[in-house]
C-alpha cells in the first residue's frame, strides 16, 4: 500500500497566506504614536550629533559618545569598541565629511534609528545612503551600527 506525501506546494501556499494576513492585520496606522519626552531627546541627541559632522571637530563628536561607546561604520566593518577604537574610526572620515542629511527619524525608548544621505568630498565616496541604528543611554551615544543601502563611488 503506497502512502501519500502531504502536498507541500499547497503548505506553501496556505502559510503564505496566513503570513499575509498577518502582515496585514499589523500594518501600521496612519497616525504613528506620539514620541514620549525621552524618545523626543534622544532624536535631538541624534540629529545634534548628525549636524555636527561639517565642523570636522573630532571633540565636538566625541562628547556625544559615552566612554564605553561603539561604532560599526557599515555592515561589513570591524567594531571600533571603546572611546578610543571609535575617536580613532571617526578620524579616518571625518575630514573628508561635508554634511549629513537626515532623511527620516524612528524613535522608540532608548533606540533612534535614522535614513540619511552622507555626502563626502575628496574621498573614494560621493555619497553613502544608508541607516543608522543608535543605542542612547543617560543622554549619550552607546552604539551606533551603520547599514548601506546604496553608495555612489567618487
Amino acid at each position: 500500500m503506497a502512502t501519500e506525501k502531504p502536498d507541500l506546494d499547497r503548505r506553501r501556499i496556505l502559510a503564505a497566506g496566513a503570513g499575509a494576513i498577518a502582515l496585514a492585520g499589523m500594518a501600521r496606522s496612519t497616525h504613528a504614536a506620539e514620541l514620549t519626552t525621552d524618545e523626543l531627546a534622544n532624536v535631538q541627541l541624534v540629529n545634534d550629533f548628525c549636524a555636527a559632522w561639517p565642523s570636522h571637530d573630532l571633540d565636538k563628536l566625541m562628547s556625544f559618545f559615552a566612554d564605553d561607546g561603539a561604532y560599526r561604520m557599515t555592515e561589513t566593518t570591524e567594531l571600533a569598541d571603546g572611546r578610543d577604537a571609535v575617536s580613532a574610526r571617526i578620524q579616518t572620515i571625518l575630514n573628508n565629511v561635508e554634511r549629513f542629511d537626515v532623511l527620516e527619524t524612528f524613535a522608540r525608548g532608548p533606540m533612534v534609528i535614522n535614513e540619511r544621505i552622507d555626502y563626502f568630498s575628496e574621498f573614494t565616496l560621493k555619497t553613502w545612503h544608508g541607516v543608522g541604528v543608535f543605542f542612547i543611554r543617560d543622554g549619550m551615544i552607546v552604539d551606533w551600527y551603520d547599514y548601506t543601502i546604496k553608495m555612489e563611488p567618487a
